[in-house]
């Protein structure tokens, strides 16, 4: 499987800006590229998945396990002519201090090239030490080659070429210049996801065309094609909850995806119709009211910026309110947690959202928390064996919630993180869990087959004890 992993020495660097052209430029060559996208991402891949046209997976070193890792790498590549991992902050950067979740311990694990961007503002003969640094640091991760970013000019990049073929073995791949055009707009939580950005496919395409007019793409083909053959990888169940589902009448599981909630991982939402859901989408902005559904998923995303327009849609709005007062069984995370609250301030204006959750979402100009969390289950959580474990996910926001009622009861107790006061998360009211963390199912998680089922039984009271087994 020809593969390569497109990493930085530290981040901002413009390894999304070059893995983004990459992955256009080689698929509007024919290439069929399959794009991955090391650590917690959502808006990442949104990128990654219209610059290639295929849906861009995570892979998560810190919440899964090697097998696994490799098990969904081969996967998702095996169908594809070339796999395009990019990766996280710097090379050698991750949690663990040993290294064990870094990039250069992923590009380890599958044996994956290194193309490495450097950003070389400010800098000509330094980048030639820059770079023997980071071979040195760990010579069993192989950098394959090097793109300069930000070059100001031929006569700076005849420099930084010099110093590194004088110094170092590493080929220079090519050089991209400095240019506004190739930036794509950020806010608080990084790129701007690209459902928002108008003509993003043409913003794609045009910094596919720039990176293969200054990239030397038959070289970056040879250096992934001469990535050497992958062991077979372990066999790991896929599709959680599948066989428990087969022969049961779906549930229909709602899911809020629009320009405002868009935070979803591909493999949970696969997840969910594994273990029997059928998935109706919702529009928060547009649809007037719910349809007929068991149970509800509202994901992450950017409520903030689409405050009127969810203001505006009051029906909506008062559909919701009613449905999960009603014992709608509903798991909400993040911006979904906002949106479920009296009203959400920003930028010195309030608007009315939902009202299930009596406080009000504010947004700060600077991050309340970001990062990994680890969540103890307290013996309030709702869903079948709650109340032992102890879960991994994420989390980053710019927002908290204020004049919380302090009679509210928290499905998790925090190990690792800030979640919503600095020591719960996971709101629990009626039959509604929301919380600030990201939970992606089977990686350090397994909240798709414990919500279906949660679904499921709710449903199964509603109908009555004969439906237990429907």
């Amino acid at each position: 499987m020809p593969r390569l992993f497109v990493s930085a020495a530290q981040r901002s660097s413009g390894k999304t800006t070059l893995a983004l052209g990459l992955a256009a430029a080689l698929a509007a060559d024919g290439t069929v590229v399959q794009p991955f996208k090391k650590g917690p991402d959502y808006i990442d891949p949104m990128w990654l998945t219209l610059a290639a046209g295929r849906r861009c997976v995570n892979l998560d070193p810190h919440l899964e396990r090697p097998e696994a890792l490799c098990a969904a790498f081969a996967r998702h590549a095996g169908a594809a002519e070339l796999a395009l991992v990019e990766g996280n902050m710097g090379l050698h950067d991750g949690l663990a201090p040993d290294g064990s979740d870094s990039n250069a311990a992923l590009a380890r694990l599958l044996a994956a090239p290194v193309l490495l961007v450097l950003d070389a503002r400010g800098m000509t003969r330094g980048i030639a030490p820059l770079l023997l640094g980071q071979q040195a640091f760990d010579p069993e991760v192989r950098i394959a080659g090097v793109v300069l970013n930000r070059v100001r000019g031929a006569r700076h990049e005849s420099k930084l070429r010099a110093a590194i073929e004088r110094h170092t073995t590493v080929p220079v791949l090519g050089a991209l210049a400095e240019d506004a055009r190739l930036a794509i707009a950020e806010r608080h939580l990084g790129l701007v996801p690209c459902s928002e950005v108008a003509a993003a496919s043409e913003r794609v395409r045009a910094i596919g065309r720039d990176v293969a007019a200054q990239v030397d793409l038959a070289r970056v083909r040879a250096i992934a094609a001469a990535a050497p053959p992958l062991a077979a990888p372990p066999a790991v169940a896929d599709g959680a909850g599948a066989a428990a589902a087969a022969g049961r009448r779906a549930l229909r599981i709602g899911v809020a995806r629009d320009r405002a909630f868009g935070f979803y991982y591909p493999g949970d939402l696969a997840a969910l119709e594994a273990a029997g859901a059928e998935l109706v989408f919702v529009d928060t902005l547009r649809d007037a009211g719910l349809p007929a559904l068991d149970g509800l998923v509202i994901g992450g995303g950017f409520p903030e910026a689409c405050l009127d327009a969810l203001a505006a849609n009051a029906p909506l709005r008062g559909a919701l309110r009613a449905a999960i007062e009603g014992g709608l069984p509903t798991y909400a995370e993040c911006g979904g947690l906002m949106y479920l609250a009296r009203s959400i301030r920003w930028q010195g204006r309030s608007a009315p959202m939902v009202g299930v959750i009596p406080a009000d979402a504010v947004m700060h100009e600077r991050s309340v928390a970001r990062g990994y969390v680890r969540l103890q289950e307290t013996e309030d959580m709702p869903w079948a064996g709650g109340g032992a474990g102890v879960v991994q996910g994420h989390e980053f926001h710019h927002s908290s919630l204020e004049n919380l009622d302090p009679g509210l009861r928290y499905a998790y107790r925090m190990q690792r993180g800030h979640g919503i006061d600095g020591r719960h998360d996971g709101l629990v009211l009626h039959r509604l869990l929301a919380s600030y963390a990201h939970l992606r199912s089977g990686a350090g998680a397994a909240w798709v087959p414990r919500f279906v089922d949660f679904v499921r039984r709710a449903r199964a009271e509603r109908a009555g004890p004969a439906m237990l087994a429907a």
